[in-house]
């Protein structure tokens, strides 16, 4: 008879590294502080950048577009899913990442299958940074091409990459613009050097950068003013934007060929015309309000300045991710564990989305905390950190 005992014989086993974490459930909506068991907590670790999950436009935005379209799209696409909300949205995305076309998937996660998984061939050659997503590893199995991998952000090791792929069709260069686990940036006009000079496509997933990096949040691209010279950026609808879903923005070539060959895209429903519209409303509020941004920032700056004050491991963090690098992944649950025992969620993040020897606590600083949120987080962390001998 068939049976899952070796699914139980992995859970006892990560229940034995101390890296099993059941599901959290909330009892509120994403915001700054939550209820979590009947108790209000400070959220540390929601992607909620900008705080837009709650903004009054994007709450309107959704009720007005299901009293006009209702509740679902009702297809894929291709047959009668693209609503003139959904049109909408991809002409503003387009006008406000600046490329002649855009096309939104339902998350960033299938953005990054359907475009890798359609454009290559087993003639072309990706070439990956050893510490991009979990999306777009995924998407590059999707495919029958060649394969490199250089170390991250290592440069030369890019350059000779490159070099090695000369007899290749088409060689395309990926790599996240924000590291989602180090919240380090890519060194993208170097990248793009480098592809020009080997005559290759650069492609950039945007996804912790949409919202954060660029003049009103635009991303990489408009952070290092590289117009026109990154050929594929895939951006999340799902973080800063406050809603669901992912895009790509390039060329309109590209955005025909995936209407006909993306998977994702083809064979998934198109996003309820609710969450089009919130999305829609979420980019009009980023170019009137570029205070979300730099309230992101000005938090982001003191809280990290504080964190190393206190002698606190944050990697190569240069964003509003900020990780205390713990180590041990046991020791990690145990140290998020007592951070929530003293009302600050802040998720652990263990082998094997990170190495085994890299655990680490993850906080993500949003434009929506206070100064009295942020100095009530330093002073739990300091005096956790202590117990824990992290600091």
């Amino acid at each position: 008879m068939a049976n899952f005992d070796h699914l139980s014989a992995e859970l006892d086993q990560l229940r034995v590294d101390g890296r099993y974490r059941p599901l959290t459930v909330w009892d509120s909506g994403s915001d700054t502080w939550m209820v979590l068991n009947g108790r209000k907590v400070l959220q540390m670790s929601s992607n909620n950048y900008l705080g837009l999950t709650n903004h009054p436009d994007l709450k309107k935005a959704a009720i007005e577009a299901i009293e006009t379209y209702g509740a679902g799209s009702g297809s894929v696409r291709t047959i009668t899913g693209t609503l003139r909300i959904h049109d909408d949205l991809e002409r503003e995305l387009a006008s406000f990442k600046g490329t002649e076309a855009t096309l939104v998937f339902q998350s960033g996660f299938t953005t990054n299958q359907g475009i890798l998984g359609s454009i290559l061939g087993s003639d072309d050659v990706v070439i990956s940074d050893e510490l991009n997503h979990a999306s777009i590893i995924d998407g590059i199995r999707l495919t029958k091409a060649n394969r490199k991998i250089y170390a991250h952000k290592d440069l030369d090791q890019l350059e000779q990459r490159l070099k090695e792929s000369g007899s290749f069709r088409t060689r395309l260069v990926v790599t996240d613009g924000v590291f989602s686990m180090d919240g380090d940036i890519a060194p993208l006009p170097q990248i793009v050097e480098l592809a020009e000079r080997y005559d290759a496509i650069v492609y950039v997933d945007d996804a912790h950068a949409s919202g954060v990096l660029g003049r009103f949040g635009k991303g990489s691209t408009d952070h290092f003013n590289l117009h026109g010279r990154v050929h594929i950026q895939v951006g999340t609808l799902s973080k800063a934007i406050g809603a669901v879903g992912g895009y790509m923005a390039g060329s309109q070539l590209l955005k025909d060929y995936l209407i006909h060959k993306a998977r994702s895209f083809l064979f998934s429903t198109s996003q309820p015309p609710s969450v089009a519209a919130m999305c829609l409303a979420a980019i009009r509020v980023l170019k009137n309000s570029p205070e979300l941004t730099e309230r992101l920032w000005s938090n982001t700056h003191y809280f990290r300045e504080k964190l190393h004050k206190f002698g606190f491991d944050t990697g190569q963090s240069e964003t509003p991710i900020i990780p205390i690098i713990v180590g041990n992944p046991a020791a990690t649950m145990l140290f998020s564990d007592a951070l929530l025992a003293e009302g600050i969620f802040a998720q652990g993040i263990v082998y094997p989305t990170v190495a085994m020897d890299k655990g680490r606590v993850r906080l993500i600083i949003t434009a929506s905390h206070t100064q009295e949120d942020l100095d009530f987080a330093l002073d739990r962390l300091q005096h956790v950190g202590k117990q824990f001998s992290l600091i």
